[in-house]
């Protein structure tokens, strides 16, 4: 704008409020004016007139745009019931029609049913202290941070600089916050839950503090309607101190019943292979037993794989156990000193050792490394030989037997960590999967006790017998995933019991065989009421008549099932019979089902049910460790309802991709050992 006989002002000192950085301070006669550098708009700018008409301005003007106004605002007293918009406010905003906006999050995405090219325009919305205030929470929630970090300084520094307008909560309003989403969310996840056509299996896991307080987590798998394999927490429920195995069982009934799940349960897997087994009979006594299995519920009662491997490896621990302490002191007297180092390197290089892994110390919680230090240690066996000949100062060394035991126990595992590592490292990790390694272990453990070696054949006994109690109760679990695998069926079932069981293996592969034939025919009467209209899977024949006195409903019944039995007994032997498929990388076992469920309608539904079943309930994270369990300080902190909605919402916030593993969410709660 032009104005006439105007001069800027010379200032006899310099503008201390940072409101002149935005206008320009002119004088016009005897009148001063102050001029904004964004709209060109003149307003009084006389010394008498303060800065705070100069400041309301900034707030209003439209031309503003990417400039800090926090210094502005934290000199104005803010009022309880005052809404100031954002910078880059439309001023034709309808405020009516913004109370009934939902305004979503653009990086994480809460809501499924959001778009994900959606974009918030912050010129068309004003500040929402409650919609942030949830955003906040659910950040919380998402990422595991402490409620507290509501009151930390460099928090409430932040976010007053990055928005003045958001009123900082107290942690027990994020609290309140936090519970609010976990209801919200919980309800879609039953929902979700009781809209499945298959069943689901449940995890059970045991979880501890260092105060010596037990905690139960409860976490449903199943196979969604795309065959995609899910997994949900459902509870992470605090035990009290005074509970008994009778309690554990009213616990989990508790929650089965909570979520209305217990006439859709197809499947329970304990993290504990020495779980009492009475908690698994009241369970079953409990729940609804109107659903397909084997006639001794052996299919029921699944043990966790992880677990008994890490039972058996800490036989062999504790059987090594010397040797391993003699192996550490090794390790430590080489690495004390960079003139030893460099001595054992020499003599290492002298004696033509080719081993280029370097010595470490192994960590006691995690035995791999136990596995790797060992290994390496074995490696260098020549060169510690010599060291022992030629250094005095030397007295870890190994006997020529210790040395023998070394390597030999060192062999036993390397096939626990090969197998492991194929167990944590599937990310789809179908029920499938597990019977091949399992039986490789099995038969190695034969092999293993006829050692001549008392020492080596003991160790070897002990760990096979805590093996037998495991193979007792999930072989057939293991064997009927294997068959619903269209590379393996049951040649491969027939591949391993000849080598297991020799003479009495076709005995062993019957009862696996009539086991999946019991359980298929229990399917196809289910599968028969579903489609006559019953309401729920397994539940009692509808009446083909309303007349009381038909004296043929019995026949009706009789002819339904006898008619039922001959089509499904057809129907298993096809896909039996037919060639299986060709082992090759790149098959995915739920894909191949979900293309031939309409070959195998009653099958496929067996094979969401059963591959569903996990098998192991270690996060990949914790696989490898020795202890169980342990809850962080932080959350055993938090009263009991909190906890469970903090650790369930995380886990049901988490953004699906196609490289997540739900299970992992628990590992963010694990103490660092």
């Amino acid at each position: 704008m032009e104005v006439s006989n105007e001069s800027a002002i010379k200032k006899p000192k310099r503008l201390t409020s940072i409101v002149w950085n935005h206008f320009q301070r002119i004088r016009k006669a005897d009148v001063c004016y102050a001029v904004c550098v964004h709209c060109d708009k003149k307003l009084s700018g006389s010394s008498n007139s303060g800065t705070t008409h100069l400041r309301n301005h900034l707030m209003r003007c439209l031309k503003r745009s990417n400039y800090d106004v926090s210094q502005l605002l934290s000199a104005k007293k803010k009022k309880k019931d005052t809404s100031l918009s954002i910078a880059n406010v439309n001023a034709n905003y309808d405020e009516a029609q913004r109370k009934d906006e939902y305004i979503k999050p653009t990086i994480i995405k809460f809501d499924h049913e959001q778009r994900k090219d959606e974009i918030i325009s912050l010129g068309s919305c004003r500040f929402d202290q409650e919609r942030s205030r949830l955003d906040l929470a659910r950040m919380i929630i998402l990422h595991g941070y402490p409620l507290t970090m509501v009151e930390h300084v460099g928090f409430k520094i932040f976010v007053k600089n990055l928005q003045p307008l958001f009123e900082i909560v107290p942690n027990s309003s994020i609290e309140v916050s936090c519970i609010d989403i976990y209801m919200k969310e919980k309800q879609k996840v039953y929902e979700m839950i009781n809209r499945l056509h298959g069943r689901i299996n449940l995890a059970v896991e045991m979880w501890s503090s260092p105060e010596n307080t037990d905690y139960l987590c409860l976490i449903a798998h199943y196979i969604d309607e795309d065959w995609k394999l899910q997994q949900k927490i459902l509870n992470f429920v605090t035990l009290d101190s005074s509970h008994t195995e009778d309690m554990l069982s009213e616990v989990i009934i508790n929650c089965l019943m909570e979520w209305d799940v217990e006439c859709n349960l197809f499947a329970m897997t304990f993290d504990d292979c020495y779980a009492d087994d009475d908690i698994v009979l009241r369970i079953k006594d409990r729940i609804s037993q109107n659903r397909p299995q084997s006639s001794n519920g052996q299919l029921f009662d699944v043990r966790s794989v992880a677990h008994v491997l890490n039972l058996i490896v800490q036989d062999a621990m504790e059987t090594l156990r010397e040797v391993t302490e003699k192996v550490r002191g090794s390790v430590r007297y080489v690495k004390s000193s960079q003139v030893i180092q460099g001595k054992f390197n020499d003599i290492a290089q002298q004696i033509g050792i080719s081993c280029q892994k370097n010595l470490v110390l192994d960590s006691p919680t995690r035995w791999n490394s136990t596995y790797f230090m060992l290994e390496t240690v074995i490696g260098y066996k020549s060169a510690f030989c010599f060291l022992q000949e030629h250094d005095p100062a030397y007295t870890s060394a190994l006997t020529d037997t210790e040395w023998e035991w070394a390597n030999s126990i060192t062999g036993y595992l390397k096939l626990f960590v090969e197998i492991t590592n194929i167990f944590s490292g599937d990310k789809c990790p179908t029920a499938n999967i597990y019977f091949p390694e399992i039986c490789d272990v099995h038969i190695q453990l034969i092999e293993w006790c006829k050692n001549p070696d008392d020492f080596l054949s003991s160790m070897a006994l002990k760990m096979k017998a805590k093996f037998d109690r495991y193979w007792s109760k999930c072989s057939l679990a293991l064997a009927v995933a294997a068959i619903l695998d269209p590379r393996f069926k049951m040649k491969l079932v027939e591949y391993y019991y000849s080598q297991i069981y020799g003479s009495t293996a076709l005995d062993r592969i019957k009862e696996v065989s009539d086991g999946i034939k019991e359980l298929f025919n229990a399917y196809s009467i289910c599968s028969t009421l579903v489609d006559q209209g019953s309401s729920l899977p397994g539940s009692s024949l509808p009446s083909t008549s309303t007349d009381s006195r038909d004296r043929l409903k019995g026949f009706d019944k009789f002819l339904h099932e006898s008619s039922q039995g001959q089509s499904v007994i057809s129907d298993l032997n096809k896909y039996l019979e037919e060639p299986v498929f060709p082992r090759n990388c790149d098959f995915n076992i739920l894909n191949w089902w979900k293309v031939h469920t309409p070959r195998y309608p009653i099958l496929s539904m067996m094979a969401r049910d059963i591959l569903g079943t996990p098998m192991s309930t270690i996060a990949p994270e914790l696989a490898f460790g020795v202890g169980g369990r342990v809850l962080d300080s932080y959350r055993c902190s938090l009263n009991p309802e909190t906890r469970q909605a903090l650790i369930c919402t995380r886990d049901w916030l988490q953004v699906e991709s196609e490289d997540h593993n739900p299970s992992s969410a628990l590992a963010l709660y694990a103490e660092a050992n």
